[in-house]
């Protein structure tokens, strides 16, 4: 077989393979999900009543390896006004590094919200549905990790007790760089 044949033909291989990946990351993966697929489930996450007063977090990132690169336990507290609420987050992460931010959250129509914050690059767009809600939206590194900017997505689940259960992706150029589990709950609990 000639060279430029064997060339080209690797070529296609390769953009075949690349194709399939992000078909499947479309169709079946983390991305795919919509806030339609959960209508139907109960009970309703309403962004005022799920994040009321004090709350605690925990939780983990992942790394792009898949493996635990922290762990963290967060201090929050909401505060509302009508449509308009303010959460603010104290992470204390295992690497010994804390992280301070302050969500500015503006309710819309049919679940759908916004919300800023100073490390957030424009307005995170949200919607809730059933017992769940995403955000989306780019967010900038602080400089001492690189001061990239990733798209973040944010899957809230709440459960029946309370407690949501957030799962977000970070990516970069639509790679995958990190994720986050972790658990939301009253701080009383």
């Amino acid at each position: 077989m000639p060279d430029g044949i064997l060339g080209k033909l690797l070529v296609l291989i390769l953009l075949l393979a690349v194709g399939l990946f992000l078909l499947k990351q479309t169709l079946l993966g983390f991305m795919a999900q919509r806030t339609a697929d959960y209508a139907d489930t109960g009970p309703p996450f309403d962004l005022q009543a799920s994040f009321a007063g004090p709350l605690t977090a925990d939780g983990v990132l992942y790394g792009p390896t898949g493996r635990v690169s922290t762990r963290f336990v967060a201090d929050m507290n909401a505060t509302w006004d009508a449509s308009h609420g303010t959460l603010t987050e104290s992470f204390r992460y295992s690497t010994g590094r804390t992280q301070e931010r302050a969500w500015r959250i503006t309710l819309g129509s049919n679940g759908r919200f916004t919300a800023t914050a100073d490390d957030v690059v424009g307005t995170a767009e949200g919607e809730s549905s059933g017992a769940t809600a995403v955000m989306r939206y780019r967010l900038r590194l602080p400089e001492d990790a690189g001061g990239w900017q990733l798209d973040v997505t944010d899957w809230l689940y709440r459960g029946e007790d309370g407690v949501i259960v957030n799962r977000s992706q970070f990516r970069r150029f639509g790679v995958l760089l990190g994720e986050l589990v972790g658990t939301i709950r009253p701080a009383d609990k």
